[in-house]
């Protein structure tokens, strides 16, 4: 019998728990990205998440919680977005992708894309959009030049002026960064289309027609045979870029991470059967990259309001996953990802049990959880195993 009708689960963007066994490989010591928030603001107001075992999970708290908690371990290898949501879905990744954070591309890269796309390349260097922007903007929009950067991430970002470049330009030019970097050597995870608007420094504003091109799943995932089998695959905010579409039956593109939580409020007041599938980036993107605990504080305060607003709603046959998919410890030296252990909060309000589970060596526990609750076989060569039994 299925156990449940509908299962929600909400990747909070790198909110990582503690160092991996291996971080120190990846330069990361003693990083662990909750506590550190925590520790920096004295406490933070997230009474849900603490009832969900949050803050005795990484031992902030000690507490009644409602539902079960534990840590997911990486075995994948690399600590960025794609890996950990692959993984969360059974696929183990044993080669990193790329980054090109020291140096900015290679110049034969650079080149090559600018004979193609007909405008001259500047930037080329690791930066946040908000400041390649203030630094190139008036620049591309006086010249036709187009700003090529990157991040701490494995992508190539190109920004775009809705007016002057255009929105289709923008992203024919992406298509075409995206086709060059399948080679081995440039192969990034995702070509990501930056559009603005904007005449002038202090004017410019991204906008929300931003479009993530990125490197298919190697292999079939949990989507993939949910789909497959009938079940809806509903994804909120970029998972339908992650899997470049595969497995997902229905996609909601977010304004922001408060946007992601509302529109899962109201998908949640409707009747479906099958999986929910929700990233929340703003976590990441504005407040980890850019050292900002106090940003990351305040965002997880926000999130956990309408967390609330969300249990509210919940039925009696639904399950709730709240995890991460890898770290980003704004209290860490640089603007890199952070090699960290993710949280596990699962609930749903016909749970008797409660308490914490024993620390799972991979993130594919999720995915294989949702195929055990709808009696629907992995796909051969995935990794995890079931928590189904033991949510009682």
């Amino acid at each position: 019998m299925k156990k449940y009708r509908r299962i929600f689960t909400i990747v909070l963007d790198s909110l990582g728990i503690g160092a991996m066994p291996d971080s120190q490989k990846y330069g990361d010591v003693g990083v662990n990205t909750f506590l550190h928030i925590w520790e920096h603001q004295k406490g933070l107001d997230i009474p849900n998440l603490q009832m969900l075992g949050l803050g005795n999970l990484c031992g902030v708290t000690k507490e009644p919680t409602k539902g079960y908690h534990m840590a997911l371990k990486e075995a994948s290898v690399g600590k960025d977005t794609m890996t950990g949501h692959w993984e969360m879905m059974g696929l183990y990744v044993t080669k990193p992708f790329q980054t090109f954070t020291e140096n900015g591309f290679p110049e034969e890269l650079i080149s090559e894309l600018e004979k193609r796309c007909g405008r001259k390349i500047v930037g080329n260097k690791s930066a946040s959009g908000t400041e390649i922007l203030e630094e190139y903007g008036e620049h591309e929009i006086a010249t036709g030049d187009m700003i090529v950067y990157t991040s701490a991430d494995s992508v190539l970002q190109i920004c775009g002026n809705e007016k002057t470049m255009g929105l289709e330009n923008l992203y024919h030019y992406c298509e075409i960064a995206r086709e060059m970097t399948m080679k081995d050597e440039w192969k990034v995870g995702r070509v990501i289309a930056r559009p603005y608007t904007g005449s002038r420094k202090g004017e410019f504003k991204r906008t929300a027609n931003r479009h993530d091109y990125a490197v298919k799943p190697y292999g079939r995932t949990a989507l993939n045979v949910l789909k497959e089998q009938g079940y809806d695959v509903i994804s909120v905010g970029k998972i339908q870029d992650i899997f470049c579409g595969e497995g997902i039956t229905e996609a909601h593109k977010s304004k922001s991470s408060v946007h992601g939580m509302e529109q899962t409020i109201e998908i949640a007041a409707r009747d479906f059967q099958g999986l929910c599938f929700v990233n929340l980036v703003d976590f990441d993107a504005l407040w980890g990259h850019r050292r900002n605990p106090k940003g990351y504080g305040k965002e997880l305060e926000a999130f956990d309001r309408k967390l609330g607003e969300l249990l509210s709603c919940m039925r009696e046959d639904d399950l709730l996953l709240v995890t991460a998919d890898h770290g980003n410890d704004p209290t860490y030296t640089g603007t890199d990802h952070t090699r960290e252990m993710v949280p596990l909060l699962a609930y749903s309000p016909s749970m008797e049990g409660s308490g914490r589970l024993e620390t799972a060596e991979n993130f594919g526990v999720i995915g294989y959880t949702a195929a055990d609750n709808f009696e629907v076989r992995m796909p051969r060569d995935t990794i995890g195993s079931s928590l189904l039994e033991r949510f009682r």
